[in-house]
């Protein structure tokens, strides 16, 4: 599959955010999970990735270790996959 060249930029503009958060638990939890899975992602996958980006890591941080629950309109398949994701 040949990549169109503003997926393979969205990609690495993608991997370059999940592993700079700014709080290293995140860069572990979101930026290894992202490593390991972004060659895969489908384009509405990268799209989904691109709104997670946007949540504070402080939000995401509490959801990942069970200290709140994740909001329905943030709930994705792809964010509750990275929330059970174990570096």
């Amino acid at each position: 599959m040949t990549l169109q060249p503003d997926t393979e930029i969205r990609r690495k503009r993608l991997l370059w955010r999940a592993t700079h958060r700014g709080i290293k638990e995140m860069d572990l939890i979101l930026g290894g999970f992202v490593a390991l899975n972004l060659d895969v992602f489908s384009d509405t996958e990268i799209a989904d990735l691109e709104r997670i980006m946007d949540i504070p890591d402080q939000d995401m941080l509490s959801w990942a270790t069970k200290q709140g629950e994740v909001p329905p309109q943030h709930a994705s398949p792809l964010l509750m996959r990275i929330l059970a994701y174990t570096p």
